[in-house]
């Protein structure tokens, strides 16, 4: 195997020289986070501080994430001649919470045969809940609709976009509920006790309700439901929770910018008060706060906790320096000079910053002109039209160059693509044209190809 040639930069070497204890990084985008957390793993697993079996956790968002961890570490090991599936797992939240429940499910109220059902399984019983609400309850939102609309129009929404909106809704309130542990029986005593009426609670508590009813007649649990089950069970059982804080001694917590409440107490359960947790993310790269319970705050907070260690991977190679400086210019004004004051603690330090001299990873070549920002108001039609004439002056002057066009939704995408097949401008739209069905699917694929190429991994 070739040696080793990494040389960390001076914050990496901070983060690196971590032994133990509470610490917390904020690394901005391209600061080559996943390399420093696995190299920290590496160090820990291969320091002697661990017994035969235990293992550094490795938590992260999404199973790439852990094909990717598992690879780095697994070869971060095997450089120091150790055995390479050995000191470590490497989880997602579901993958951990699983691990969890199953090593007692019947003290959550689960049988030893529980199932878990997939994503696309769960939208479908949801949906079946949501449409069996409205059928019953056809008028029952007809005040919170425009009451401007025509007869013919009004019947179009409660047929489609209605029931669209619904079950939106009821996955929100489904997802929040779970994430503060109520029940439907708990749920409805908390409503039964309110005076006035909250019609869009009562709708979401119903079919909240009727899903939670069609996964117990399946004998099944959803990804929310582990979660909030993994957190019931070490809440529960003190001899579970030690025999777990004793397997896992360190915990590396990836992506923490998108944990969810729930996820922060579990690992904080998991790492007791005197426990060795490490935190690493981007607050101002949260994803999934859009469209889960994750929000940045906890990791923001937990920076801001005594006793914790704060770092710092502020240095980024990705970028030309003109646009670091762009972004770090967004985050200034957008902390100070925002119009909607209550967003501006969206966003937060540190800024980022140009890698260090003799990197070896330099930042490209600075070009101020190739940032160029267009102040024109476009029609939907227009602006597709002006990307398009921009590519086409572009591509020639570029041939052995790509550029990537990102649009609001797959609909203005496909606007783009036409736009640009009439030019004749060569297209790759694979990422558009695929579902998100088709894309688990293609996961899970690859998940089964991983597992029979490497029965043994850690992280299966």
């Amino acid at each position: 195997m070739p040696p080793d040639s990494f040389v960390p930069r001076p914050k990496q070497a901070e983060v690196l020289a971590y032994t133990g204890g509470k610490m917390g990084v904020s690394a901005v985008p391209g600061s080559g986070k996943t390399e420093t957390l696995s190299r920290l793993a590496a160090q820990l697993i291969a320091g002697g501080g661990l017994d035969g079996h235990q293992e550094v956790l490795v938590v992260t968002l999404v199973n790439s994430a852990v094909d990717n961890f598992y690879r780095r570490v697994s070869n971060l090991v095997k450089t120091r001649g150790l055995l390479p599936h050995a000191g470590y797992r490497v989880r997602t939240l579901h993958g951990l919470s699983h691990d969890i429940v199953r090593e007692r499910p019947a003290l959550v109220g689960l049988s030893d045969k529980f199932e878990i059902v997939d994503e696309r399984s769960a939208d479908e019983i949801l949906s079946d809940a949501a449409a069996a609400w409205l059928r019953s309850h056809p008028y029952a939102l007809e005040h919170f609709l425009d009451p401007a609309l025509e007869a013919s129009k009004l019947d179009w929404v409660r047929r489609d976009p209605l029931l669209g909106q619904v079950k939106e809704i009821a996955l929100a309130f489904t997802r929040m509920a779970k994430d503060r542990q109520l029940t439907p029986e708990k749920l409805r005593g908390q409503l039964d006790e309110l005076i006035n009426p909250f019609p869009l609670a009562e709708m979401g508590w119903a079919i909240y309700t009727d899903y939670q009813r069609a996964l117990a007649y399946r004998g099944a649990v959803d990804f929310d439901d582990l979660i909030r089950l993994a957190l019931l069970a070490v809440q529960s059982d003190e001899k579970l929770l030690a025999r777990l804080r004793d397997r896992w001694p360190f915990i590396l917590e990836d992506e923490a910018q998108d944990s969810s409440r729930l996820q922060e107490q579990i690992l904080r359960l998991l790492t007791g008060p005197d426990g060795n947790w490490v935190r690493v993310g981007d607050p101002n790269q949260a994803i999934y706060e859009t469209f889960t319970t994750a929000s940045p705050d906890y990791l923001r907070d937990f920076l801001e906790q005594e006793g914790v260690a704060r770092r710092e991977l502020p240095n980024s190679g990705r970028s030309t320096e003109s646009i670091i400086c762009l972004a770090n210019y967004l985050v200034t004004w957008s902390r100070a000079e925002h119009p909607v004051r209550a967003v501006r603690d969206a966003l937060s330090p540190p800024p980022i910053l140009p890698v260090p001299a003799g990197d070896t990873q330099p930042n490209p070549p600075d070009d101020p002109a190739s940032i160029y920002l267009m102040g024109n108001k476009f029609t939907p039609d227009g602006e597709v039209r002006a990307v398009v004439e921009s590519l086409a002056r572009w591509l020639p002057e570029h041939p052995d160059s790509t550029v990537a066009v990102l649009t609001p939704r797959n609909q203005r995408g496909f606007d783009v693509v036409d736009a640009l097949r009439q030019r004749g401008l060569e297209v790759v739209d694979s990422l558009l044209r695929s579902s998100t069905s088709t894309r688990k699917a293609a996961g899970a694929l690859a998940n089964v190809l991983h597992h029979l190429a490497d029965p043994t991994a850690s992280q299966r």
